[in-house]
């Protein structure tokens, strides 16, 4: 049996703040119902509280949450009233006690009273659909959430309030009106476009073209804030891998010792790095070993290295180069890889082949972790550096609807310079904007909104 859609017409209600104990929980209604629900078990205590129903918009009101004569939690209630609310809808939200018994004890009697649970990301569906904020300001609130770095917070912030829509819109705006003169010839066919005429179209087309074309290249930079850098730290045993990783994390986060083979598996830590959140990863030392245990790691580390976007091979600079190592640089050299010689507050006896380039760092003194922090920056980041201002950096959605639309504004530009039909070219341009409405959600299906909102947590 086919599960029932959820309507827009019910009022929905969820804990908006994570589970666990805390001081304070917040649950989240809206609905034209919202007001009513709460009005059913808000006692308002107090000269000037008042119920959800009698309330002044944006109030804040203290009482009690009851079922018939039990109290179930002392609690603020806040009002909110259409249009100035996230979903343009009546929401109320109250403030419990933290812990998960007394907003859970709410909850339930919300529910019981007429209230749905929530989907995920439902809240903001509901804010996109009552057209409060389109597509690409609703994956930004997502983004947000998600931000494990204060620039990725930045240009998440940048997108809900409209920078991204504000870019792709005017783009739109001037594929409209092309699109209108055209069809006026098309009308008109006794008409011919001036050469003027047809100079001025292509020159807006440029312009549009050179727009998107800067959108698109924030795509790689968009992925790395959003998504992270898997990086990966590779060499002999000894070589100093746990305390780069210490060093990188600014905390004892590894084992360090003079031992051979401590490190007999993989270990994963977060760090921001140069603006970018990044998973580093410390690997076995490589070398041939009859211990299973230890075999068993260091191939775990090669397949590490192998799936990882970015390698640092680090070298013991103190000790001299033995053949399976430069033979391992070698085997690493077609990926994108860092080569660090450590221990440089050692005598040296490892040099570097001509054929490489090699940064120098010393895991006890600090010294040259700085460089490699921006080594591993310009690897990755072909832009400017993420320190730097960047209202938009698009995700993979956007650059797939980007690229449909550049192809069918090339189709346009072709057919405009060779003078093909204006109904072919007039085709061309319905589905260059029909590619660009899919970003701000202008042109939408059912699966796409799904999959968009389905990935939001609850209560928001």
């Amino acid at each position: 049996m086919e599960a029932t859609k959820p309507s827009q017409e019910d009022t929905i209600v969820a804990i908006a703040t994570p589970p666990g104990d805390s001081g304070l929980a917040v649950l989240r209604l809206s609905g034209n119902q919202a007001f009513q629900l709460v009005d059913q078990c808000f006692t308002p205590v107090g000269k000037n509280a008042r119920r959800p129903s009698e309330s002044t918009s944006h109030t804040v009101h203290y009482g009690l949450i009851q079922d018939t004569d039990r109290v179930l939690d002392e609690v603020m209630v806040s009002v909110f009233e259409p249009p100035r609310t996230f979903t343009r809808e009546p929401v109320v939200e109250i403030s419990t006690h933290g812990g998960s018994l007394p907003a859970k004890m709410v909850l339930d009697h919300l529910l019981s009273l007429g209230a749905r649970l929530a989907e995920p990301g439902e809240f903001t569906l509901r804010a996109f659909l009552n057209g409060r904020i389109d597509l690409t300001q609703a994956e930004a609130v997502a983004d947000i959430i998600h931000a494990r770095t204060e620039k990725a917070a930045h240009v998440a912030q940048e997108q809900l309030k409209g920078s991204l829509s504000h870019q792709v819109r005017n783009i739109r705006d001037d594929l409209m009106q092309m699109l209108a003169h055209l069809e006026a010839h098309i009308d008109f066919p006794d008409e011919d476009i001036s050469p003027d005429t047809n100079r001025q179209l292509l020159t807006r087309l440029e312009d549009g073209k050179k727009t998107m074309q800067a959108l698109l290249r924030t795509a790689k930079e968009g992925q790395l804030l959003r998504h992270g850098l898997r990086l990966a730290i590779i060499g002999k045993p000894n070589a100093g891998k746990s305390s780069l990783l210490n060093r990188l994390l600014d905390k004892e986060r590894a084992i360090v010792s003079p031992q051979p083979g401590t490190t007999r598996d993989t270990i994963e830590a977060a760090a921001n790095i140069r603006g970018i959140p990044v998973v580093i990863i410390d690997t076995a030392g490589l070398r041939h070993t009859d211990d299973t245990i230890e075999k068993e790691g260091v191939e775990r580390s090669k397949q590490t290295a192998a799936e990882a976007d970015l390698v640092i091979h680090l070298i013991d600079s103190s000790q001299p180069m033995e053949k399976d190592e430069m033979a391992w640089a070698d085997d690493t050299h077609s990926r994108k890889i860092l080569m660090a010689l450590n221990k440089m507050d050692l005598p040296r006896h490892w040099s570097v082949p001509t054929t490489k380039t090699a940064l120098k760092v010393s895991c006890v003194s600090g010294e040259g972790i700085e460089t490699l922090k921006d080594a591993i920056l310009e690897a990755v980041w072909s832009g400017a550096t993420p320190t730097e201002s960047h209202e938009v950096m698009i995700n993979s959605r956007h650059e797939d609807a980007l690229l449909r639309c550049m192809k069918s504004m090339l189709e346009v530009q072709e057919g405009l310079q060779v003078e093909r039909e204006l109904e072919l070219i007039a085709m061309d341009l319905r589905l260059a904007l029909s590619a660009l409405g899919e970003v701000v959600g202008e042109t939408t299906t059912e699966n796409l909104l799904d999959t968009i909102f389905s990935q939001f947590c609850l209560g928001k």
